[in-house]
């Protein structure tokens, strides 16, 4: 099944570089560019993308307002959104998560890298790793800034649990590991933690886990 792939970033060097890099590998194409955020949404709906290669910073729409459009648009419910980000100047990745990216991007990671990112994300699953991940929410979530919600009460002991590992950045087979569990049960105990808080994704686990307390900045 080939992935179809609409790139948006400002930087016509920049979407060039990726376009050609998708092109290369045999299982993606891109059905389009876009040079600002509202030419993402536009052509996500036209085009009819699988993913979307999202920059923060662009003119018109920026990523997050382009991301959060995608994800609230019942006829996109099946495009996904990686979201590019320069990761240490780049204050706006829990926002773009927050809005339902499904993961982040470096943007100066390994071209294999790149391409395995839009793998997972289209996949169905959350780009979280465990380092930059927790990081980055560690230094902005709890920000004076950051609004605050309230606690997945709805969780039994176990899934709490879960939830945090969830935070870590593990997936279904070290979740599995850690609580001797076997990989079907780890990926049960995730499905139903993300029906019980309406969560889209992992991604948005990460966020309530940080939020609620479940998951505290240094713990990590």
């Amino acid at each position: 099944m080939t992935i179809r792939v609409l790139l948006a970033d400002d930087q016509t060097l920049v979407r060039e570089a990726f376009a050609m890099l998708v092109e290369s590998a045999h299982d993606m194409e891109v059905v389009g560019q876009a040079a600002t955020g509202r030419q993402a949404v536009e052509l996500a709906r036209s085009r009819r993308a699988d993913l979307v290669v999202m920059d923060i910073r662009m003119p018109d729409l920026d990523g997050i307002e382009a991301t959060r459009l995608i994800a609230s648009d019942d006829d996109l419910a099946g495009v996904r959104v990686l979201v590019l980000t320069t990761y240490d100047s780049d204050e706006y990745i829990v926002d773009a998560l927050r809005a339902g990216a499904s993961g982040f991007l470096v943007k100066d990671t390994r071209p294999a890298e790149l391409l395995d990112a839009i793998r997972t994300v289209a996949a169905g699953e959350s780009l979280l790793s465990p380092g930059p991940t927790a990081r980055l929410i560690e230094r902005f979530l709890r920000s004076p800034s950051a609004p605050a919600t309230g606690g997945p009460e709805c969780l039994s002991e176990r899934e709490r649990e879960v939830l945090a590992l969830v935070a870590r950045g593990l997936n279904n087979t070290e979740i599995a590991e850690v609580l001797g569990l076997s990989p079907l049960t780890a990926k049960t105990h995730v499905s139903r933690i993300m029906g019980k808080l309406s969560a889209r994704d992992r991604a948005q686990l990460v966020i309530v886990a940080y939020e609620s307390g479940v998951v505290t900045p240094g713990s990590i």
